[in-house]
């Protein structure tokens, strides 16, 4: 360096010390930061309005040493004539806007780089959420413009919904897409990580769940009484008759319906699209078997007229050619009055519950119909078609006492929409 100014020799060399920032001043208040991970970006603080501000004039090499220099004598002179150098400084960027620094641009590339990592399921479930929930409100904007109030706000929208979780999961993937723009010097620092600890608390514990076959006939009666789409009122009575989890109805595709037996249908569910763990989900002996009872194939008969052309049996009203969103039931269920007092999971402990009461001896019949086993089964003992027979009887029996005076499947395609 010389007379105390940065060469561009020095900058070329710097290097990052441990897991601390290295700043190395060059003068009328631009300083060059080598962070912990190598990044090298120039920053200049400034005070207006008796208010200090840091202003980011980009990362090295793309922004060189006399283009920094020269970004901070033009941030001066808007300084001395009473302009805000940051304001002006968004303002240019807007205008030159590069669509491969906006955040949708950036998430996409983030979720290409770890889509083939993850089930096709969760891909989904990813891609969903940032389609939905962000992407509409921060999706355009700059990248390196984002604050957390942007964040925050966003947040809080799902909150109000409610979606607590919903919220968590949206705030961690908008923070890896910041690390995956970082890795590459376009962001500084990553707002995300403030307002994680702003957020609501997640509230862990039993989902909840009515207990009797009366409640349980009710709260189908009620949610099909409501305004809604005929796609979400015929996967909530079909998760409710299967007793899977909710993401397996969500996710369906129509090809695990084909060639289904005539006498004694069966729905095979995929090890992957199964709650199991990743080693396992390869693991074709693993896949769940579901008889079908009567009224579940009229439901699939029915949802066929209305969804059978493309590859999802309940698709995403927006985007057809993927999956529902689950919270599509959750929301219908809210609906028709049961906010915190039955979700969709919460089908799988009133079918435990009745059923448990009305046969006792089946206990470990019941296990199997839940997909239920035990951790230290080994998977060669594992019999995935193990009381084949008896399940379809008390998926049958579980059928016919909860939908006992409840119209056929047809009549959900008739009624008011939403």
């Amino acid at each position: 360096m010389a007379n105390g100014l940065l060469t561009d020799a020095a900058v070329r060399a710097a290097k990052p010390t441990g897991d601390r920032p290295l700043k190395m001043a060059d003068g009328r208040g631009l300083h060059l930061v080598v962070s912990p991970t190598g990044a090298r970006l120039w920053r200049m603080r400034y005070e207006i309005r008796g208010r200090e501000k840091l202003l980011s004039f980009g990362a090295y090499p793309a922004v060189s040493l006399a283009e920094a220099r020269r970004m901070r004598d033009e941030a001066k002179a808007n300084l001395k004539s009473g302009r805000d150098p940051g304001e002006e400084l968004k303002a240019q960027r807007r205008e030159r806007q590069n669509p491969d620094d906006r955040f949708e641009t950036l998430a996409r590339g983030w979720f290409d780089v770890n889509k083939d990592i993850w089930s096709k399921r969760h891909a989904a479930d990813v891609i969903g959420s940032l389609e939905r929930d962000v992407f509409p409100f921060i999706g355009s904007r700059l990248i390196a413009d984002l604050r957390p109030q942007d964040v925050l706000s966003l947040a809080r929208k799902i909150e109000a919904r409610p979606a607590i979780e919903t919220a968590h999961r949206v705030c961690q993937r908008i923070s890896a897409v910041f690390t995956f723009a970082a890795g590459m010097g376009m962001v500084e620092t990553n707002p995300v990580l403030v307002v994680m600890g702003a957020l609501k608390p997640i509230r862990r514990g039993r989902q909840p769940a009515v207990v009797t076959i009366e409640e349980a006939r009710e709260v189908l009666k009620a949610a099909e009484s409501v305004p809604a789409h005929p796609v979400t009122k015929l996967a909530l009575r079909l998760l409710a008759l299967t007793a899977v989890r909710p993401g397996v109805i969500a996710g369906l595709p129509w090809t695990e319906l084909e060639h289904l037996d005539e006498k004694e249908p069966v729905w095979q569910v995929p090890a992957e699209r199964m709650k199991l763990k990743v080693e396992h989900k390869l693991d074709a002996s693993r896949d769940h078997l579901v008889p079908l009872s009567r009224q579940a194939m009229e439901v699939i008969d029915t949802i066929r007229r209305v969804t059978g052309r493309g590859p999802m049996v309940f698709p995403n009203a927006r985007f057809p050619t993927r999956p529902m969103s689950e919270n599509a039931m959750g929301y219908l269920l809210n609906r028709a009055g049961y906010n915190q007092r039955h979700v969709p999971h919460g089908w799988r402990a009133t079918f435990s519950t009745i059923m448990n009461e009305r046969q006792p001896a089946d206990r470990a019949v019941i296990e199997m119909v839940l997909a239920h086993v035990p951790e230290n089964k080994v998977a060669a003992a594992y019999n995935r078609a193990r009381y084949l027979d008896r399940r379809r009887e008390l998926l049958q029996e579980w059928a016919d006492l909860l939908l006992d005076g409840l119209p056929p499947a047809a009549e959900l395609l008739k009624g008011a929409r939403r």
